[in-house]
């Protein structure tokens, strides 16, 4: 067996060091056996220390091949993907539960008419051709501005007069009836209606019109007739000023005119 270490590097006699770094004073005197069955004991020890586990069975060796663990992560993916699918429906559900509940922005309240004058149910003038007394097809936006007076079952003879009195010149009045009125047997309280296209000495014209089908009154939402005149007023780009659905005098509206 060879003789106690010097613990160096050094060559014996002190020669010059190889190179090597010198070990730690810590570890002492290292001694280096001849032969080397003399570290049976030692090697023994670390065996034993390095295999305290049990031995690995045939099926833990399976498991422990990279297939496995990659098979085993995949499954372990899968088996939490529908407890996601589940929670994203439960929050989709609960959103749409408080976008439903949540209020929305006021309403306007509805605006309310009078049994009077009110304002015009359309902004427009409807686009419709009536008849004249000639039998003649007559488009009532042709003749803007004017004043329009639906005379069924109305009296409205001075409510007439009284309208060219109280218009300008370049505003047409027309007389719509639902019922021709003739020269032979005028119809009760139309005998002082004007029945023609009617040019005045001061420029202003009357034209009486028919509506058969009372297509006019329907679509401008106004109520049968009831003794009264309805009167509406246009300007001239068709623009609908004023609905009177009851009108007995000429005061009611007299001052939309200067709006036409």
């Amino acid at each position: 067996m060879a003789g106690a270490s010097d613990n160096g590097d050094r060559p014996p006699g002190g020669g010059p060091s190889d190179g090597l770094p010198e070990f730690p004073e810590e570890w002492g005197v290292i001694v280096i056996p001849d032969d080397l069955s003399e570290l049976a004991d030692e090697v023994a020890a670390v065996r034993a220390e390095l295999h305290t586990a049990a031995p690995l069975n045939r099926w833990q060796r399976l498991a422990g091949r990279p297939t496995v663990r990659r098979l085993r992560r995949l499954s372990g993916l899968l088996t939490h993907t529908p407890a996601l699918i589940i929670t994203l429906a439960i929050l989709v559900t609960v959103a749409s539960l408080f976008a439903s509940a949540w209020p929305g922005p006021p309403r306007q309240p509805a605006t309310q008419r009078t049994s009077g004058a009110t304002e015009s149910r359309s902004d427009q003038l409807p686009a419709l051709d009536l008849i004249d007394s000639d039998g003649q097809s007559v488009s009532i936006r042709g003749r803007l501005p004017a004043v329009l007076m639906l005379t069924d079952g109305c009296d409205c003879a001075a409510l007439v007069r009284d309208t060219i009195a109280a218009v300008r010149s370049d505003i047409a009045i027309l007389t719509v009836s639902k019922v021709r009125a003739s020269a032979s047997a005028p119809a009760a309280g139309q005998d002082l209606l004007p029945t023609a296209r009617t040019p005045r000495a001061d420029g202003k014209v009357v034209t009486a019109l028919q509506d058969p089908t009372d297509t006019l009154r329907r679509q401008l939402g106004l109520g049968a007739p009831d003794g009264t005149a309805a009167v509406v007023l246009v300007d001239r780009l068709g623009k609908i000023v004023r609905v009177h659905p009851r009108t007995a005098s000429v005061e009611t509206f007299r001052p939309d005119l200067s709006r036409l």
